[in-house]
């Protein structure tokens, strides 16, 4: 029999030996027992951590305004693509109080990473041969600042760590990462297979993001760590869906849509570098934005042409599901208690330009049933396309694309006001926002 002290030795060399295996796999392993799992990704270095992982919209509450956003003009800032200028609307008025010229062909007004500045997206209207831009501007005053040449920006986002803007250069498919200030040229991702190349969200670890392909009818899984595509996922409308979700009233608007939009189409088309592809050939898919789950499981991918949104895990990169929503889904507002997801039905299937007063619509997903809740028809007809949520919750903002008109619409009843802009408002941003940073687009902070 062995002496006591001979077992408290050996049972505390035993005890070391497992803490040691715990801490070191490898140690485990090499003692002969079995291979450890695969750690989890590590976030990414810098980025500001997660408060809540069940909730990574927790920070973008009612009232959890960044000291940054002090003195900002409580301001709706409405790029008007046709016509080279933004609206700016009052929202306690809802009146237009400004009206300024900025680049060419303005897309979207996108928050800065640090909350300071508002970046509009001027990627220019190839038939027109002008320069594309970035516009600043100053939300403390509500005035834009000179251009700053840039190619291409036809959507902006920025890494989680603040450390890049990324200017989304749709017509060559590459993604360029940018001084968040001076914007700057520090590094690209080339997108070969991406047509379309044009909204995004980013996971709960800031490892990696997804961006929508809009004329491939796919999405990119982007490793913004590796710096490459890590993955395409071709989307795929489940065929038990029907195309319309609004029977045959929509069906006639879509007939009426591919027999009107192939002139359209093929420009946009060209301006991709796209020129002299059969979209017939590409599948029915055509999706817009992306927006993560609260508690960072899944990616919803709003889809026009498939009338719905699909359900996508971003980590193993496959569809896992698909909700219908209603004719040219196509933008994504979370509600400030990250209990709803907004999403804007265009109306029309036509690109880029559709008919006025369209069937367009507003669905509200709930994200714990992922089910629609609600749906909320533009009196009169309408096209909603990007926006965004008050700061207080109660009203969601959507550019009215085909309408040349705003809509104010009511969170809880849906009921909507309607304020006429300029040409062609496109992805419009309200501002202040709750949030500590912004990830970009039209405002999507955390």
């Amino acid at each position: 029999m062995p002496s006591l002290t001979s077992c408290r030795l050996n049972c505390g060399l035993w005890v070391l030996f497992t803490a040691l295996s715990a801490t070191h796999p490898a140690a485990a392993g090499e003692a002969g027992s079995a291979a450890p799992e695969a750690a989890a990704p590590q976030p990414l270095a810098g980025m500001p951590r997660v408060i809540d992982p069940q909730n990574l919209y927790s920070e973008t509450g009612a009232g959890h305004f960044s000291p940054a956003t002090a003195g900002a003009l409580a301001r709706v800032y409405v790029p008007e693509h046709g016509g080279d200028m933004v609206s700016v609307i009052d929202p306690a008025t809802l009146k237009v109080v400004d009206h300024f010229r900025v680049g060419s062909s303005p897309q979207h007004v996108v928050p800065s990473w640090d909350l300071k500045t508002l970046w509009v997206t001027n990627n220019n209207d190839y038939r027109r041969r002008i320069g594309s831009s970035l516009t600043p501007i100053d939300p403390l005053t509500g005035k834009p600042g000179r251009n700053v040449p840039v190619n291409d920006p036809y959507n902006m986002y920025f890494m989680p760590d603040g450390s890049a803007a990324i200017v989304v250069n749709e017509a060559n498919r590459r993604l360029e990462f940018r001084d968040p200030v001076t914007m700057k040229l520090l590094y690209a991702i080339d997108t070969p297979e991406c047509y379309g190349l044009n909204h995004a969200d980013f996971s709960m670890d800031g490892t990696y993001a997804l961006f929508s392909c809009e004329f491939g009818g796919s999405v990119a899984k982007v490793d913004l760590v590796q710096r490459k595509v890590a993955g395409m996922l071709k989307l795929v409308k489940p065929q038990a869906v029907p195309l319309s979700g609004d029977g045959r009233g929509n069906a006639e608007t879509a007939t009426r849509d591919q027999h009107g939009r192939r002139a359209h189409r093929q420009r946009r088309f060209h301006h991709s570098g796209m020129a002299g592809m059969d979209h017939t050939s590409m599948g029915r898919g055509m999706p817009q934005d992306i927006r993560i789950s609260p508690d960072g499981k899944v990616f919803y991918v709003a889809d026009m042409l498939s009338d719905g949104v699909f359900v996508v895990d971003g980590d193993a990169l496959q569809q896992v599901g698909f909700i219908p929503t209603g004719p040219g889904a196509h933008g994504f507002c979370v509600s400030r208690d990250a209990k709803r997801l907004f999403v804007s039905n265009r109306g029309s299937h036509a690109m880029p330009s559709g008919s006025p007063h369209g069937p367009g619509s507003v669905s509200v997903i709930d994200f714990t049933t992922r089910q629609v809740v609600a749906k909320w028809p533009i009196p009169d007809g309408g096209s909603p396309d990007m926006g965004n949520v008050s700061a207080d919750g109660k009203t969601l903002w959507f550019a009215g694309r085909f309408d040349d008109e705003v809509y104010a619409i009511d969170t809880e009843s849906g009921a909507v006001t309607t304020i006429k802009v300029g040409s062609e408002p496109h992805g419009l941003t309200v501002w202040p926002q709750p949030g500590r940073y912004s990830l970009g687009h039209t405002g999507n902070l955390r």
